[in-house]
């Protein structure tokens, strides 16, 4: 490992490339706050997949990749007079003392829950800081997060199931309600394609309807699982991007079976599909 000289040399370092890439690189030069935050999003979700595969090179990388945005954002504010990369270090410094005081002062904490606790409240009386419990959870967040973010901020003022087993009891009426909306809907319609992701402007006014409360209820279904997942320690985003591998392992390997056999999907009966996958899931993909 190196040392603390070292690792302020190889930052010193960063900051010099950025400021010559700003100078002579047409392509750097030319980028703006606004043009950097998709490939920003691009270069977290790499990182997220490195985390999830326990990738560690992947991850020194991706980790690379997003150092170098943070010092881009900060480089361009620089030039424009704004803030520069040592008041983005030095807010968060300061945000991470303020928000430990038991660690940089006198306060005594009991356990990891009541640091979590202490740091919802901390975050509200913060100037410029977050007046509401849940107006520190990003809208533009992927919904599964953003579920899971906002169930723990409530956790951590209180608002929470005394026992987590009682949560099962909000999923059985949820999926209850949910599926008594799919079955008002298929009544108002006689059948849904599976492909059909909303109403069709020639469906009636009824079937809009049910279509409605049905996708409200699913919406409440999937935010109470969500919730026990969280009550027993899961992410359910980490779970869900599992089964999203999985499946993709298994339908590719259907897929390459069956152009080995010189047939296609599409002219192929479940049951044959079916026999396939289960080849694949006893190898273990």
């Amino acid at each position: 490992m190196h040392t603390k000289e070292e690792k302020m040399e190889a930052f010193g370092r960063l900051l010099d490339i950025m400021e010559q890439l700003r100078a002579k690189c047409p392509w750097n030069g030319a980028q703006t706050i606004e043009s950097l935050r998709p490939m920003t999003l691009e270069e977290v979700y790499e990182l997220s997949d490195a985390v999830l595969r326990n990738d560690m090179d992947e991850l020194k990388k991706e980790l690379g990749d997003v150092l170098f945005h943070i010092v881009f954002y900060s480089r361009i504010a620089e030039e424009q007079g704004r803030f520069d990369i040592a008041d983005v270090i030095g807010r968060v410094s300061e945000k991470m003392v303020y928000r430990h005081p038991h660690v940089f002062s006198d306060t005594e904490v009991a356990d990891a829950d009541e640091v979590s606790r202490n740091w919802e409240m901390l975050k509200t009386k913060e100037k410029d800081g977050n007046k509401r419990v849940l107006s520190g959870v990003p809208e533009s967040l992927p919904s599964v997060l953003k579920a899971f973010y906002m169930q723990d901020k409530a956790r951590g003022v209180g608002f929470d199931w005394e026992e987590k087993s009682q949560v099962w009891d909000k999923v059985k009426e949820e999926l209850g309600e949910y599926q008594a909306e799919l079955d008002a809907m298929e009544a108002e319609d006689g059948h849904v394609e599976p492909s059909q992701f909303a109403p069709s402007p020639d469906s009636s006014e009824g079937f809009k309807a049910a279509y409605d409360r049905a996708e409200d209820e699913l919406g409440d279904f999937l935010f109470a699982t969500i919730n026990a997942a969280r009550l027993y320690g899961l992410n359910p985003d980490t779970a869900l991007n599992r089964s999203c591998a999985k499946f993709r392992r298994r339908f590719t390997y259907l897929e390459e079976q069956t152009l080995r056999k010189g047939r296609l999907l599409t002219d192929m009966t479940l049951a044959e599909m079916d026999a396939i996958w289960d080849e694949g899931k006893a190898k273990g993909l």
